[in-house]
């Protein structure tokens, strides 16, 4: 063992020295002490800049959340299986959006004074909301079909009801905003 201890103190001599950070570990107290900022903003000018950036966030958000892009859009409207079935929605006319104007449209004819013209306005809304929800079922009904012939058995659940919702809502006020004109419906 005493031959093999010097060829052991020259291996040690070559290895390269461990150089210190030249400073005290800092304690964990001035640590946290170095990052103790506040929560809410204390000056005026911070509170400025922080309503400014939300702002733009906010913005960007909204903009990004119009346009369907999938960063931005919420649970409900996420996936390709939901924009598919938008496209499909929106590339449609639906009996549904004209459902209120046509409220709007009874509610004035109730201001006329005459009996017959009241009462023949609302039957004519119940049939039109008769139709509108048999618009609503048979658009759900080809959407699942759809749904079913593009994505096979990983169909997502509540599509019928998505899109029978969305056709409700009158085009110009849907959200996200229609990505398709009138009769470009999606490939399969």
């Amino acid at each position: 063992m005493a031959k093999n201890a010097q060829p052991a103190d020259n291996d040690a001599a070559d290895a390269p020295q461990a150089v210190g950070k030249g400073r005290p570990t800092p304690t964990r107290a001035e640590q946290e002490a170095k990052r103790i900022r506040p929560l809410v903003a204390t000056t005026k000018e911070a509170k400025k800049a922080a309503r400014q950036d939300m702002r733009a966030r906010q913005e960007r958000a909204r903009v990004g959340m119009s346009n369907g892009e999938d960063r931005y859009l919420g649970p409900r409207d996420k996936g390709p299986q939901r924009r598919f079935v938008r496209d499909w929605t929106d590339a449609g006319w639906h009996l549904g959006e004209f459902l209120m104007p046509m409220m709007v449209l009874v509610i004035v004819m109730t201001f006329i004074p005459t009996y017959a013209t009241q009462f023949w306005s609302f039957v004519v809304l119940w049939i039109f909301i008769i139709f509108v929800i048999g618009d609503m079922l048979l658009l759900s009904n080809r959407v699942k079909a759809k749904a079913a012939e593009k994505f096979g058995d990983k169909r997502e659940k509540g599509l019928g009801w998505y899109a029978a919702m969305r056709s409700i809502q009158m085009r110009f006020m849907r959200v996200p905003k229609a990505q398709v004109r009138r009769g470009q419906y999606p490939s399969i």
